[in-house]
């Protein structure tokens, strides 16, 4: 195999996207993106991370990955960036060695129609109940189990006491509601079973614990924005919602 590309290549390939494959089964286990030589890099790569293990373990074994361009002839680096994520979707972060999923896989990634309907036409919602928004960015997927939509929303969080006062919980990603729980009650975080495992700084945390809202909720706000509550600009991700004056015991 050569391990580097001419000059001449080079120019012609401008960004590329490109995997790794296990030589014995096919299986492709890493994703990539780059320009000139970048692929052939993690052939001499030292790192101690999974990715650089694996090679390892194939050129000790005698053989060598096989390495494909999936695609080239890519003007610029962000385009290169969206293709590598939408690849990482489609074959699934668990089955490779990549350490964390594509560049904005979350905006540009693998999504149902309804939901990038609903992400541009972005359908502005006033929420009209006492409630919190709860912004998710980087653990957020849009194929997420409930399960795992639900542990990623309830905690943990670093929020006052008008956390009693909240009666739904809004799930928010990009600006828009993609679930809405009914808060039953709050606990220190760590202290209920979560599938995302023990939270760093549980002792200043709060998680809640819930069910999903009553269908006539959900429908008015599922798949709407509420952008104009909590933009994106905004540090916090959690903003309170018709909370001044509410009694949680009424």
């Amino acid at each position: 195999m050569k391990k580097q590309f001419s000059k001449e290549v080079i120019n012609k390939l401008k960004y590329y996207v490109y995997i790794y494959s296990d030589p014995e089964t096919g299986e492709i286990f890493y994703v990539g993106k780059g320009i000139g030589n970048r692929v052939f890099s993690h052939l001499t790569d030292s790192e101690d991370t999974e990715k650089s293990h694996f090679i390892k373990r194939i050129l000790d074994s005698g053989k060598e990955p096989k390495i494909e361009i999936l695609t080239h002839g890519l003007e610029d680096d962000h385009t290169a960036l969206k293709v590598e994520a939408a690849i990482i979707d489609l074959i699934g972060k668990e089955k490779l060695t990549n350490r964390v999923r594509g560049w904005q896989s979350g905006v540009f990634g693998r999504v149902e129609v309804n939901q990038l309907i609903s992400h541009y036409e972005r359908e502005q919602v006033n929420i009209d109940e006492p409630a919190i928004i709860i912004r998710l960015s980087r653990i957020f997927r849009y194929d997420m189990t409930d399960i795992e939509l639900y542990d990623a929303t309830r905690g943990g969080w670093r929020i006052g006491n008008d956390r009693e006062k909240a009666k739904y919980a809004f799930a928010v990603f990009d600006g828009i509601v993609h679930e809405v729980y009914k808060v039953i009650a709050w606990f220190q975080a760590g202290s209920t079973f979560n599938t995302r495992g023990s939270l760093d700084n549980e002792i200043t945390r709060w998680e809640f614990v819930g069910q999903k809202a009553e269908e006539s909720i959900r429908s008015k706000y599922i798949k709407k924005s509420v952008e104009h509550y909590l933009p994106r600009s905004a540090q916090n991700p959690i903003k309170y919602v018709n909370i001044k004056g509410y009694n949680s015991n009424s």
